[in-house]
This record gives C-alpha cells, structure tokens and sequence, in this order.
C-alpha cells in the first residue's frame, strides 16, 4: 500500500483470471496492447492517448471511446508511476480548451524498463532483437558486461529460451520478487529464476559435458519427444 492507503501500482500484462489461467484479463490486454502499439510506432502522432485507442480499437473490433478511460488509467496510474512508458513530448493543438492548446497533447515513449517487458511479449517475433538491442543500447548497466553478449547469443541459438527467460523476470517484478526492472544484471535475474530455468540450465551444463558419442542418443531422444 502507498502512504496515502491506496494499492500500489502493479503491472498486469500476465495477470489472467482466476477460473482461466491461461487467459489474459481484459487489463492485461489493454496494457500488452498500449506497449506493442509504443515499441511499433515512430511518429509522435501516432502516440498519443487517442491514437493509442483508435489502434486498439480498430484491432478489437469496438470504438475508441469504449476503450479509452481503460487506456488513460494504465497510462496515468500504471505504467507511468512504474517507469515503463514515459512523456516523449507534447504536440500542439488549434481546438479544445485554450489551457490544453497551451499545454499541448502527450505523447508517449517506453523506457529501458518498458523495452524489456516489450521484449517479454509472445506477440513479438522476429522484432524480438531490434527491441532487446535498443534496450541494451540504453541500459547504462556497466556491471555485467558479458550479459548483453549472452544474451544475444541465446537468442540465436535458443530464442525459446530467452522468451522464457524474460516472461520469468518481467512475471517476478509483476509478483513483487524483484523491485525494480532496471539494472537487468545477473542478480537481479537469479531471483526471477524458477524451477523450470533450473532444470534448464542444470541440462546444458550436463550435455555440453558429454562426449559426442553421449550426446546423439540423447538429441535424438529430445526431437522425438520435443
């Protein structure tokens, strides 16, 4: 809870219901929708609240009125608290309130911290590289050198891998085991690992000791099986 009693902002891009866990909410949604919509687009025009839910809209099948409150709220209260997406500009405007042509309209941009839950997405495909190149070109982490060189070299050999590998960590700052999503380091990461990245892990440190002769009967096992 945050000091005036409210609940603390929580990214929701996994969340799923309850009875359906293999089902996104509509906020999560929303949310994964207003980050790929931001790691797509390049004209501030196009990134703007209203665009953001005229583009989801239109995907949707429903009107940009009927979207745009949920919109507003996971910008103002989500995802702008939590650093992921943050004001790029303001354009400005001839109609409206005269305060508003003033101030001008919003427009959005992801952070280093929004590029890596971009990246996290199962929507994203082969922009999966350009994205984790451009966040490793802003992350000013110095700490782990070598992890921007094994991770890129994971992807592509092993691009399931990563994907897991990133779904686990943006996953644990969802739940809270992770504070923050920046530094991504090698501690930060330790943390989000789960079972399933162990079990992993503990496989390519066993095969890769294995003499070729050991290796074949088992690669044959897995494509049989996988």
């Amino acid at each position: 809870m945050t000091k005036s009693g409210t609940a603390a902002p929580r990214l929701s891009v996994y969340q799923t219901f309850k009875t359906k866990n293999k089902e996104f909410t509509g906020e999560a949604m929303r949310q994964r929708g207003i980050i790929m919509h931001l790691v797509a687009e390049t004209l501030p025009t196009k990134k703007t609240r209203t665009a953001i839910a005229h583009k989801l809209a239109e995907r949707n099948g429903t009107t940009w009125q009927n979207i745009y409150s949920g919109i507003f709220r996971d910008l103002d209260e989500i995802l702008l608290p939590l650093g992921i997406v943050e004001e790029s500009g303001r354009l400005p405007i001839k109609r409206g309130p005269k305060a508003l042509q003033e101030q001008g309209v919003p427009y959005y941009k992801l952070t280093e911290g929004g590029l890596l839950v971009a990246a996290s997405l199962s929507e994203i495909g082969a922009e999966r590289l350009g994205i984790i190149n451009e966040f490793f070109e802003k992350n000013s982490n110095s700490k782990d050198k070598d992890l921007k060189k094994s991770v890129l070299t994971l992807l592509d050999i092993a691009p399931n891998f990563v994907s897991l590998l990133l779904r686990r960590y943006v996953e644990s700052y969802s739940e809270g085991k992770i504070d923050k999503l920046i530094p991504f380091d090698s501690d930060s990461v330790k943390k989000a690992l789960d079972e399933s990245l162990m079990i992993q892990r503990e496989l390519l440190e066993g095969f890769s000791s294995l003499s070729d002769t050991d290796k074949e009967p088992i690669m044959n096992f897995l494509k049989k099986v996988g």
